[in-house]
């Protein structure tokens, strides 16, 4: 099966060398000069990889078919695709497309809504869970806030922590402190050291 493994960033450079956003756990098997991408749009691609390194904390490409970096400009936000084995057997590890669409449910059965996406970060992945109004909220896809994760039951468990799930609207803001947020209350101003 062919699985998203990266999304190109911004050019590096002015040969045609890219940063990319790692989109694998085993990105030193599937970004290695070699390697040859399906793309998404299909028509930027296939791509070879030439070169990989890392720079910075962040993995930078180049492709046989990129000589510069206005044909570098171009790949922006393109997906990159790789053949991955459908024998997974990893517990508790999912792919991106096995969790979009999914239900959201807390642990006490109340609907929340439902998967709309999965960002990946350098510290750990977050749900992007569409509520019923279509409003998004963020919960970060660690085992403490997401204890059960049910695919074949179409439905993700959370246990929210307090605030998570709330809508900005219905968050107060008593602290007393003038802080810029119209809550009503006096509030203390800083001062700038006595002037």
């Amino acid at each position: 099966m062919q699985l998203v493994v990266a999304r190109v960033g911004r050019p590096h450079g002015v040969r045609g060398e890219v940063s990319v956003e790692v989109r694998t756990d085993s990105p030193d098997e599937r970004l290695i000069p070699g390697s040859v991408l399906v793309t998404d749009p299909v028509g930027v691609g296939p791509l070879t990889v030439e070169t990989a390194r890392s720079h910075n904390g962040r993995v930078l490409l180049t492709f046989g078919e990129v000589p510069d970096r206005t044909a570098a400009e171009g790949l922006r936000g393109v997906l990159l695709l790789a053949d991955v084995p459908d024998d997974d057997d990893e517990e508790n590890a999912w792919h991106t497309h096995e969790l979009v669409g999914l239900r959201v449910v807390t642990v006490d059965g109340a609907d929340v809504g439902r998967v709309a996406h999965v960002r990946t970060l350098p510290a750990q992945d977050l749900l992007v869970v569409e509520l019923a109004g279509g409003a998004q909220r963020l919960v970060p896809f660690v085992t403490a806030l997401v204890p059960e994760v049910d695919v074949a039951g179409g439905r993700v468990v959370i246990d929210p922590p307090g605030g998570l799930l709330d809508d900005e609207d219905d968050r107060s803001d008593d602290d007393g402190i003038d802080d810029g947020i119209d809550d009503g209350q006096p509030g203390v101003r800083p001062t700038n050291g006595g002037s």
